[in-house]
């Protein structure tokens, strides 16, 4: 097995980086605050990014935790990729993990100054420290479990706002950003009108619901559920219409909020 380490210091878009060096140097896996990747998907541990305090989310890259370290171990094994990318934020961090989970010494050792500019790595600070985000080099759909509740959202929603949509699109679906809970600017409140509004514009585009009544979301300890009473039109068939009334509330909810909606009821109220 190959080892490669990834180092720079926290913000400077070092995971954001990570796909395209993979691509460039053939590396089949990756090391990433606690997570073990391989092949865009997330085969075991648990991020960093969740956890409460920045203490526990180091401890959580380091692999501190037996049971953590354990299982990424055997996973790694099981699997036994070709190449590995370790990222860190020194020498010393690499190191460290690749002797928690019994790997090869690091082959090649990359330093994130010597890929990107002072430019890049300073819009990566800025969307670090003044916007809490955080990327993570794998799809959304494969962060939703680990994700549920949080802020989440895939990359090529960030790169509208930084202007470089002209990136190749399976680069930027492998790559999503997340709000961990240490760096939340404070909490968040659920607005029922914003809630209620993108509901309504989704029921204009849904042929057979007439009216929507009530809408209450609620925010829970793992995402967000929202109940909605609706009425429909005479003569259409009524679960099918329903069925995908909710599918495209939950769709259109997740891509214009970041939430992850992870309960959606839809209460008939009468046929009209």
């Amino acid at each position: 097995m190959k080892v490669y380490g990834l180092i720079g210091k926290s913000g400077t878009g070092k995971s954001y980086q990570a796909v395209n060096l993979c691509k460039e140097y053939n590396i089949e896996s990756i090391i990433d605050d606690g997570l073990f990747i391989c092949r865009n998907k997330v085969m075991a541990g648990i991020s960093a990014k969740r956890q409460p305090t920045q203490i526990g989310a180091v401890k959580t890259a380091l692999f501190h935790s037996d049971e953590h370290m354990q299982e990424v171990r055997d996973k790694i094994k099981k699997i036994k990729p070709s190449s590995i990318l370790v990222i860190g934020t020194s020498d010393g961090m690499v190191d460290k993990i690749v002797k928690r989970l019994e790997l090869p010494r690091i082959g090649k050792r990359i330093y994130i100054d010597e890929i990107t500019t002072e430019a890049e790595r300073a819009i990566a600070r800025k969307h670090r420290d003044e916007m809490g985000q955080h990327v993570i080099p794998a799809p959304t759909f494969q962060l939703k479990r680990q994700f549920s509740g949080y802020f989440m959202m895939p990359v090529r929603m960030l790169l509208k706002e930084l202007g470089a949509m002209n990136m190749n699109v399976r680069d930027i679906s492998e790559k999503s950003v997340v709000r961990p809970t240490y760096s939340y600017l404070g909490d968040y409140k659920i607005s029922q009108k914003v809630i209620s509004d993108i509901i309504e514009c989704v029921r204009r585009d849904v042929p057979g619901v007439e009216e929507i009544g009530k809408v209450a979301a609620v925010k829970v300890n793992d995402g967000i559920e929202i109940l909605v009473t609706a009425s429909f039109r005479f003569g259409v068939n009524l679960p099918e219409t329903a069925k995908l009334f909710q599918a495209e509330m939950v769709k259109t909810l997740e891509d214009m909020t970041a939430f992850n909606i992870n309960k959606l009821d839809i209460e008939v109220r009468g046929v009209i």
